[in-house]
Order: C-alpha cells, then structure tokens, then sequence
C-alpha cells in the first residue's frame, strides 16, 4: 500500500536534505534516496569552500543569501558550520582581471607572497583576495538538515531508487527500491541522474550536464601556515588549500560525465601533483587519498529550480554545479516558498524572499 505525502523529494544530497528540512513541519515530506547512505555522491566530496566572489551574478546573490542563513543557525549550534578561511586567486595581469568578480579585490604581488609563502614568486603575476570567504564543515551542515528534517517530522528512506512515477489525479504515484508513495508534489533533487529521473516520470529532460572534478588530500613537506588562504589559478588549472599539516588540492577539471560514481582517472592526480610542485614550495611527497564528484550544470550555467511548465506537480532543484553548497540553503527557501505556495511558475504575488528576486530575471518557472 502507498504512503501518502505532500511532498516527495528524491535525493539526498545537500538540494534535498536542505529542502526537507525547510519544509518539514509544513507540510509531510519524504526523502528518497538511491543509495544505501545520505549524500553518498557530489555533496561528500565537497572542497568545503564557500566562496561570494564565485561564480555568475545570481549564484553571487544565492551565495550571499545561503551565508546569512547558514550563520543565522550557526548561532544556535554546539560548533559551527562556517569558519572565515580567505580565497585567493593568482595568475596573469589578463587572466586574474577576468575571473575576479564580487567581493573580490585586487592585492599585490607582495601580499599574495605574505599570505601564501609556498607560492613562487615567478608562477604568477597577479593576485585577488575575497576575505568574506568561509571554509564550511560539509558533513555538520548535512547533519543538521537530516536531524531538523526528521525532527519536524520527515521521513527518509535510503536504497530506495525511483524505478517508477507517473501522474495520476492531481498527483504522483512513484515506486522507489521496495516502497511505493503517492505525493502531491514530486521533487526532483536528484543531482547527476536529474534527467534520468524526468525521463522516467514522463517528463522531458532538460540537459543537464554532469563535469568531473577531482580531489585529493595530500602530505606535504612544508604545511601551510593557519590562515593562508585558499588558492586557485585563475586559468583553472589548479587549488589549493590547508588541511591540518596536509593540503586539499584540486586540477579543477570540468570534464564532462554521464551519471557515474565518479573515480579519479589515471594520471590526473600524479599531473596535478608535479604542477603543484613546480609553482609552489609545498613538497608534496604522497596522496593520501582522492577522489572524485560530478558537479551538474545547466546550459546557461544557472541553478534550476521551479516547477516544470509542462508537467504539473513537477519541481526541478537541480543543476547547481559547483555552487551547491554555497548556494543550498537560498535555493531550499525559495523551493520552499513555491512548494508550499502551490506556484506553478512566477505566480501571480511575484518573487517574494530574496532568492526570488535574484532569480527572477534568469529563470522562475523552467521551459518558460
């Protein structure tokens, strides 16, 4: 026999844990998720980095609006999420003045040196700073979202892939592993495997793009020092950052994947590794370990969420690429707001959160 809910959310990464927990309470929810633990995907293999000065305008304002939120919880919060960790961006005159946006400002040469001694001084020419940046505890942020979530009364069922959904009525019937839901709303968090998941509810895919991007936590010779910023090339070739007396580093390739369980490739880190020790002092002798996510984009490279013009009931939180945490916490408030408003589109109050009004002249309702 079907559960019944108001709300069903496939995924259980940062999208739908975020969700859940800002509708919980509100509304019954449950969570679906394929695998047989939360956040198993993109949202565990996160560089923990929030960054203002990241990414296209409106991510900037979702960004904003997910740190104001974030640090609103914090408060209540035995340790807390986000911890202030500066981001620096170096490279050429031309190449640093293309990707500094935001809150980011130029510094020179001699205080990108200062802040990070493992540089060499010939590998760069130019340098920005972003000091409203954090560094963000990924698994307490998830923590919490499950925990408030279940606590205003959601359920979450994990090994539970959707294999099943089709409208009925006013709503979805869905089979997900062994259970099977009937749901007033389905939401689709669903990640890399967002258009598999339209495509099996009779709904037309969208494009998404899943890109690779690898990591690694590496031991080094020399650590950097506490407050060094986090580093990245501006031609996108390489980060960096502190991680106790090891480092976190990162090629920063955007290859694209279909859905997979992502793994690093053969010789991207061993690469990674001599161009780190050519332009840095760092002295990287081993990997400890590494990995590999899926970040999935949009083709205009804009966060998707809003209902689905062409199929009622449908709610697309999707295609946040690399901004999914940093962008989660806005993205949820505004899902939210529309869910429980019943808004199929812009509707006819207008955006009303702050996350509204940023998207509101990209996307509100999606194939519009």
């Amino acid at each position: 026999m079907a559960a019944h809910y108001d709300v069903l959310i496939v995924g259980g990464g940062i999208a739908g844990l975020s969700l859940a927990s800002a509708l919980a309470g509100k509304c019954s929810v449950a969570l679906v998720e394929a695998e047989q633990e939360l956040a198993y995907h993109t949202s565990s293999r996160s560089a923990r980095q929030l960054i203002p000065s990241y990414g296209p305008p409106v991510v900037q304002e979702l960004t904003a609006r997910t740190l104001e939120l974030i640090a609103a919880r914090d408060a209540e919060l035995p340790e807390p999420v986000l911890t202030p960790r500066s981001f620096m961006l170096v490279g050429s005159e031309a190449g640093v003045a293309a990707e500094a946006s935001g809150s980011m400002k130029p510094i020179t040469h001699a205080e990108a040196l200062e802040l990070c001694p493992a540089l060499v001084p010939e590998s760069f020419a130019a340098a920005g700073l972003d000091t409203g940046s954090f560094g963000s505890n990924a698994p307490l942020l998830l923590d919490d979202h499950r925990q408030r979530a279940v606590a205003a009364g959601a359920d979450i069922y994990t090994g539970a892939r959707v294999h099943s959904a089709q409208r009925l009525g006013s709503g979805w019937e869905i089979g997900a592993g062994t259970e099977a839901f009937q749901a007033g709303v389905l939401v689709n968090a669903a990640g890399a495997w967002a258009d598999e998941l339209a495509v099996i509810s009779g709904v037309e895919k969208l494009g998404l793009q899943p890109y690779r991007r690898t990591a690694a936590i590496a031991a080094v010779e020399r650590p950097l020092p506490e407050g060094c910023p986090m580093v990245a090339a501006a031609d996108n070739t390489f980060y960096f950052r502190r991680e106790g007396s090891d480092v976190l580093i990162s090629p920063s390739e955007a290859v694209p994947s279909g859905p997979e369980d992502a793994r690093p490739r053969p010789g991207d880190v061993e690469r990674l590794v001599e161009l780190l020790n050519t332009v840095t002092t760092l002295g990287i002798t081993a990997v400890r370990r590494a990995w590999t996510g899926l970040r999935t984009e949009a083709a205009d490279g804009i966060p998707v969420a809003g209902f689905d013009a062409e199929a009622p009931g449908f709610y697309w939180l999707a295609g946040q690429g690399g901004y999914g945490f940093q962008t989660s916490s806005a993205m949820a408030e505004l899902a939210a707001e529309q869910i429980l408003a019943g808004q199929a589109g812009a509707g006819a109050a207008g955006p009303v959160s702050r996350t509204a009004q940023a998207l509101a002249a990209t996307r509100w309702s999606i194939r519009r």
